[in-house]
């Protein structure tokens, strides 16, 4: 089922399958969302839940037992129900299941909304922990966006611009096994806040951001200064991705939680930024979009 959210600057579409975001444009009819072109990437704006990137083998451990965990996790596949909308906003549900407890042992309930605003698009994930036991998740985003936006623009006239000047070493992700390697590490910024793009950048997978002083980050044009503000305070990580292949995209990617560590076990609870939430508590993620 497809919603469509609007106000006077502009309008969204979402798709209850997943909860996923399927067009976000401005009050001209601009579509800034990447349009999920199987040539390059069918997807658009997965969620990421309960885990986000890979884990080792496609499998860990909880509860003392193993289990199977495709990466990025489950939400993006199934179906959410519409718990609440309005003309300018939806929210979704997912609770658990005997489909995902074969997959995540634990008694949950994921909220999604979406809400236009004047800038763009907010975005929250409010997670509740349902169970009588702890609960470990991991939870991101994933929207990707045109690059380029406007006709007669390249992808290279683009820029990647964080709010202060960064020295960044990202770890980088094993291309076989998707894990994160945290003692190898390649230098992006070094005391600079802009990054122009190529093609090039992200020959071997998404750039990884662990350690950013921004809290917002820019992918905008050089020439026209169309493109996208991500202010994504609140996530410890970030990734920004395109795909192989010379993709008119970039994703940019809050997470709260990462792929397992190639130093690390496969115990769940050990991941890196992972979160742990009491019985009976919950914890919201909020990031925003402004279109440019």
């Amino acid at each position: 089922m497809l919603i469509r959210i609007q106000n006077e600057w502009g309008s969204a579409e979402v798709e209850s399958l997943g909860a996923q975001l399927m067009s976000h444009k401005n009050a001209e009819g601009v579509e800034y969302l990447w349009q999920g072109d199987p040539a390059f990437w069918s997807g658009r704006a997965p969620i990421l839940f309960p885990t986000v990137g890979a884990v080792r083998n496609g499998e860990t451990i909880m509860k003392g037992k193993p289990f199977m965990m495709k990466r990025h996790g489950f939400a993006r596949n199934l179906e959410h129900a519409v718990l609440d909308s309005g003309k300018d906003f939806v929210t979704f549900s997912l609770r658990d299941s005997e489909e995902t407890k074969k997959q995540y042992p634990f008694s949950f309930e994921l909220r999604v909304t979406y809400r236009l605003t004047e800038a763009g698009l907010a975005t929250e994930f409010y997670v509740s922990n349902s169970g009588a036991e702890d609960m470990p998740f991991g939870i991101g985003g994933h929207p990707a966006y045109c690059c380029p936006v406007m006709p007669g623009e390249a992808f290279e006239d683009y820029s990647i611009l964080f709010e202060k000047k960064e020295t960044a070493l990202c770890p980088t992700i094993d291309l076989q096994t998707g894990l994160i390697d945290f003692n190898k590490r390649e230098k992006v910024l070094d005391d600079h806040a802009e990054i122009p793009l190529r093609h090039d950048l992200f020959v071997n997978d998404a750039l990884v951001f662990d350690a950013l002083v921004s809290k917002s980050v820019r992918v905008c044009s050089r020439i026209s200064e169309h493109g996208v503000e991500m202010n994504f305070s609140g996530y410890p990580m970030l990734g920004i991705w395109s795909a192989q292949g010379d993709a008119p995209f970039v994703a940019l990617e809050p997470w709260a939680g990462c792929a397992t560590a190639a130093d690390e076990d496969d115990v769940f609870t050990h991941k890196r930024h992972i979160n742990l939430l009491q019985p009976g508590t919950n914890k919201s993620f909020v990031f925003t979009v402004k279109l440019l």
